[in-house]
């Protein structure tokens, strides 16, 4: 019941205000229909076509302007085909074949006095059939079973996958961070190191390095102490030279 209802089911393709009727003689032979054959400047019949569609076949209508009586109409099983047919001189006329109910045809000549006119009801026409092609093709694939393999991406019975989150995550904290992008450079070629200097130090006025110690300067201090006792025992006349100083404090003024 919905396939007959579609199929009688009418939609307007085009509507043209105005179109011209031309009386055409009998063509003679296989010759292209030439348009400068007919009477142009005196048509037979003037009035408004439709361009109507129901399922798979086209109406072109010829209908009075005002009271939209029907003159003639033309059923279209296809096109471009032998009941609408194009001129050999001018784009602006057609061939039409009109059938009555009766089932009796005759050929007459259209025309518009537009070519906009004329390039909508080509156009009109060869879209509906395009769409019936499709719609032909369609059915076609629906019934035709497809035989192509199919890509079967579930898992088999026992089948398992390990996922790995968080691994490059890992891998990047790992990875020491250069501060500005410059390494250190080698040293010279055929350089030498200095030896470093002595822990041992006999100035009194040494200063401990950034990363000693307390500890270790009161240490150094005390070693420095001991040293210059037992000097001064080996060297009694070099140190009592050096008391003149005390003696010079001890006299005391007069």
């Amino acid at each position: 019941m919905a396939t007959e209802g579609q199929s009688e089911y009418e939609s307007v393709l085009c509507v043209k205000p105005e179109v011209s009727v031309y009386r055409i003689p009998p063509r003679a032979s296989n010759r292209a229909i030439r348009a400068a054959d007919w009477k142009l400047d005196a048509p037979d019949w003037t009035g408004r076509m439709r361009v109507t569609a129901r399922g798979k076949a086209a109406f072109v209508k010829l209908e009075d302007k005002i009271s939209g009586e029907l003159f003639a109409q033309a059923p279209v099983e296809e096109y471009p085909g032998i009941t609408v047919e194009t001129v050999s001189d001018s784009s602006r006329y057609f061939v039409l074949r009109i059938q009555d109910d009766n089932g009796r045809s005759a050929f007459i000549g259209i025309g518009f006095g537009d070519r906009g006119d004329a390039f909508d009801f080509n156009v009109a026409l060869q879209d509906h059939f395009k769409w019936v092609k499709q719609e032909d093709e369609f059915k076609k694939q629906a019934q035709t079973p497809d035989t192509t393999p199919k890509l079967d991406l579930g898992f088999k019975e026992g089948q398992t996958i390990t996922l790995n989150i968080g691994q490059s995550k890992k891998r990047d904290r790992s990875r020491p961070q250069s501060s500005g992008g410059f390494g250190l450079l080698p040293p010279p070629p055929g350089g030498k190191l200095a030896p470093p200097p002595s822990s041992r130090s006999t100035n009194h006025n040494t200063e401990p390095s950034a990363g000693g110690s307390d500890t270790g300067f009161l240490l150094d201090l005390d070693a420095s102490n001991s040293n210059s006792a037992d000097w001064e025992a080996s060297n009694p006349a070099t140190a009592a030279s050096s008391d003149l100083w005390g003696d010079f404090d001890s006299v005391s003024p007069k």
